[in-house]
């Protein structure tokens, strides 16, 4: 390193925040938080919740400090994973950007609320933000896209889909969590086996419900499982 050598990088932190339904959307259908740009660049487009990391703060306190500031949601209780760094030139056009990603699934999502550097905040059907790449500033599409993917792999190794059901629940109800994220319909008697089939993953609580419709079906309760062995394999 000479005494010419610059720091070259700014450093910033992107949030994909993945919950299903909001007060518009229905709870099948996967959605993501956005704000909308109150300042250029790419002023009035859509965008990730996110800014650039203060000198004296660790990246998850910055990702935790904007969620809050653009969206008035507190990160409290939500679990922050860091899914990827993007730092290609050129996906900002204000210089060189280096940007952590945090991805958390949280069913129950407050309605957000603008903050001081958003025109709007809002909860988004993933379906038709990814569908028109123009409609979200940035590399975001790109983000986005890798994060929905990163979700749906989770549903694979993790027992994280029986939050988005009730305390208890049957294995249809689990099943169609499985189907929103995955963006497939899944043969009902397949799910069955191989999920009660999991050790840890579903604990039968010894009461039935008729809510599904037609017969009585099993109520389940999540099990003490952390990770799925086997894991709940993903239609290719």
């Amino acid at each position: 390193m000479t005494d010419a050598f610059r720091f070259n990088a700014a450093v910033s932190v992107e949030l994909v925040v993945l919950t299903l339904g909001s007060r518009v959307t229905m709870n099948d259908t996967l959605c993501a938080l956005l704000i909308q740009r109150l300042h250029a660049p790419h002023r009035a487009r859509w965008a990730l919740p996110g800014g650039f990391v203060r000198p004296e703060e660790s990246l998850s306190a910055a990702a935790v400090r904007e969620l809050r500031e653009e969206t008035a949601i507190r990160a409290d209780r939500l679990r922050l994973e860091q899914l990827a760094t993007y730092g290609e030139p050129g996906r900002d056009p204000r210089g060189r950007v280096i940007s952590t990603v945090y991805l958390t699934l949280t069913p129950n999502l407050p309605p957000p609320q603008p903050g001081s550097s958003a025109k709007a905040a809002a909860i988004h059907p993933v379906d038709r933000v990814l569908a028109d790449p123009g409609r979200i500033a940035f590399d975001h599409h790109r983000i986005l896209a890798d994060a929905v993917d990163a979700a749906r792999d989770m549903l694979v190794h993790t027992p994280i889909a029986t939050e988005f059901c009730a305390p208890e629940f049957t294995v249809a109800e689990l099943r169609r969590v499985y189907e929103v994220f995955w963006g497939t319909t899944l043969d009902s008697r397949t799910f069955h086996r191989k999920a009660t089939g999991i050790p840890g993953f579903l604990e039968p609580t010894g009461r039935a419900t008729t809510r599904d419709g037609g017969r009585s079906a099993q109520l389940y309760r999540s099990g003490p499982a952390r990770t799925l062995h086997p894991p709940l394999a993903r239609p290719s």
